[in-house]
């Protein structure tokens, strides 16, 4: 049982260094009114954005903290105490 604690301790490590990356790598969302005013909206790329590389990170993301929470709540349990 000690192997399984040792892995998940460093998975988790892992996961929060890759996380935290993956988060800063992120862009703003200063587009909003100000990118429907002048026109942005209607633009290539926001047409497509769900096949871009943000909506690529933010997937990667959503699962990263995922794991992460799962990972925190399993070390912390008395399943691998």
């Amino acid at each position: 049982m000690e192997v399984v604690k040792t892995i998940s301790t460093i998975a988790f490590i892992i996961i929060s260094i890759v996380l935290t990356i993956i988060v800063l790598m992120q862009e703003g969302k200063d587009n909003g009114l100000s990118g429907t005013l002048t026109g942005t909206a209607d633009s290539y790329w926001a047409k497509n954005k769900g096949r871009s590389k943000d909506s690529v990170i933010k997937k990667v993301t959503v699962v990263l903290a995922v794991l992460y929470f799962v990972l925190a709540i399993l070390l912390r349990s008395k399943w691998l105490a």
